[in-house]
């Protein structure tokens, strides 16, 4: 029988060890999660209208990128911002990205991923309700960034659970069609 658990880093405060522990915990599901999606990695629904496993893990790593820099009231350099490019693209919408292997999509990822748990790593439990810049000259706690990233985590992860049922349940070919189930 297995076991579930949130294991703070060692060396982190409680509180944001235990914080983190739900970024890393969702960071691992995900990778299970996009494991064996190479073939689908630029599929967008059936309709061509939903966003690509691509586009959302670039976005998710953009984003945690993001915070990674305004947990420590810093602004993105601009060579990093050139390298992932923008969170949205002119019309709001998730950025097209297109023909770049899963392989270089995690390991862009996990380059941010270590980053924001070294971020993580050099704050203290007193550091939580001190405010970070937010988006539109909003403000947001220290607390709630964290756990807002593990929650954005979630919520990308259920868009991808789903791309990969639809993408499943019209995979059936017959006679050189793809047909619905």
């Amino acid at each position: 029988m297995k076991r579930y658990d949130l294991n703070p880093a060692p060396g982190m405060t409680p509180v944001i060890g235990l914080l983190h522990a739900t970024i890393d915990y969702n960071y691992r599901r995900l990778l299970r999660l996009v494991q064996g999606t190479e073939d689908l990695i630029d599929y967008k629904g059936t309709d061509a209208d939903l966003n690509s496993i691509a586009q959302l893990l670039r976005h998710m790593a953009v984003v945690d990128m993001h915070w990674a820099y305004r947990l420590q009231s810093r602004e993105v350099p601009g060579e990093v911002l050139q390298k992932f490019g923008p969170m949205y693209d002119e019309e709001g919408k998730l950025p097209a990205v297109k023909d770049v292997p899963l392989q270089i999509l995690l390991a862009e990822y996990d380059d941010v991923q270590r980053q924001l748990k070294q971020v993580c790593a050099r704050l203290v439990d007193s550091d939580l309700e001190k405010t970070v810049p937010f988006e539109n000259g909003n403000t947001a706690s220290i607390r709630w960034a964290i756990w807002h990233i593990a929650d954005h985590s979630r919520h990308h992860y259920a868009n991808i659970a789903h791309l990969k049922k639809v993408h499943a349940s019209h995979s059936i070919h017959h006679n050189g069609r793809r047909e619905a189930k």
